[in-house]
């Protein structure tokens, strides 16, 4: 298990980190879980022992169970908590109420004291924006979250789902503030699901930002059990999400299982050595219902995929070119040269 830096913090975490959002299995999200607790300590011992030191949940998981779970996990285990970085995340609905929801600071530092009373913790590590809130003004948020990084009841400050122009408007403010900045992304990035590559991932890179991906294997789309002439099965069948090019898709299913078979790896594990070995990646949320599902999971971090590897694996599904990039590409052609050390002239 590798450790990365998170972002600009100093703070290293592990290359993958374990995801419970199959805790629980409360309402809606039982069609992705429904593990009890004995099972769910289970997981997240298998998992520190194996070296990740990450674990990220969310209030709406199983309607707050998931976080319960996993913070008597914690305690089951006795795991010291300067041995795990925490990090959950706030904006669903939490209650019947209008404002029992979104990222009002009204709402998050309501938030933030029922997740920590929930997982028996004095602070998270990282507290994130579960999506984008359109009816509250991003000086809200912002100032909800440095209240709360202020108050001690968390270290850092991320977010999810937010488009690359939302990020940066927000790290404008903080910068002209003086408040907290955002340390990390939560975003979804598969080798069937690329579109962060047109905007987010340069925006990362430039903003030193850290990336923690979810649902690497596009909803288990990418396990290996689904083919181009059979019946869907499994978590897909009841949740199909997220949305996929299914064609470009089983595109990549094809070359990871060649690729499977040169390595003697799995297909899943081919799936997240792919994404372990983008520089972007900070972390990979792996998430699982069984020992055996969590272990497959946990030895993709010793795949090695060479570079003839990896260019058969980006050649299957790239994401299709998109104005302005493809007019970016083309006019930077004029400058490359220069910016290389080459003569301006020969471009």
């Amino acid at each position: 298990m590798l450790y990365k830096p998170f972002g600009r913090t100093g703070l290293y975490v592990s290359e993958l980190c374990l995801g419970t959002m199959t805790f629980g299995g409360d309402g809606m999200w039982s069609k992705i879980g429904g593990l009890d607790q004995d099972a769910s300590t289970s997981l997240v011992k298998q998992a520190v022992d194996a070296g990740i030191n990450f674990i990220d949940t969310a209030n709406v998981y199983s309607n707050g169970i998931s976080e319960r779970m996993t913070g008597q996990a914690l305690q089951d285990l006795g795991i010291a908590r300067q041995d795990v970085v925490i990090a959950t995340k706030a904006m669903g609905p939490m209650g019947q109420g209008v404002n029992d929801r979104g990222t009002s600071r009204y709402h998050l530092l309501a938030q933030i004291d029922a997740s920590l009373e929930r997982m028996q913790l004095d602070h998270v590590d990282l507290y994130q924006l579960h999506g984008w809130d359109p009816a509250t003004p991003v000086e809200e948020m912002l100032r909800g979250l440095e209240d709360i990084v202020r108050s001690g009841r968390a270290r850092y400050i991320g977010v999810s789902n937010w488009a690359a122009w939302q990020i940066m408007k927000a790290l404008g403010i903080s910068d002209k503030r003086e408040w907290e900045r955002f340390a990390s992304l939560q975003a979804y990035y598969s080798i069937a699901g690329r579109d962060l590559e047109r905007e987010i991932v340069p925006m990362l890179q430039s903003e030193g930002l850290g990336l923690m991906v979810w649902s690497p294997l596009a909803g288990g789309f990418l396990s290996g059990k689904y083919s181009r002439d059979g019946d869907d099965e499994g978590r897909r069948a009841n949740f199909d999400f997220p949305p996929i090019d299914k064609e470009k898709g089983f595109d990549a299913i094809d070359a990871m299982r060649d690729i499977a078979g040169e390595t003697g790896a799995t297909i899943p594990q081919i799936a997240l050595a792919w994404l372990l070995k983008k520089p972007v990646v900070t972390s990979v949320i792996i998430g699982a219902k069984r020992a055996d599902q969590l272990a497959d999971n946990l030895a993709s971090v010793d795949v090695e995929l060479s570079d003839s590897h990896m260019e058969r694996l980006d050649a299957c599904c790239p994401p299709a070119p998109e104005y302005p990039g493809w007019m970016i590409e083309r006019q930077s052609e004029y400058r490359s040269g220069a910016v290389a050390g080459s003569d301006p002239a020969d471009k």
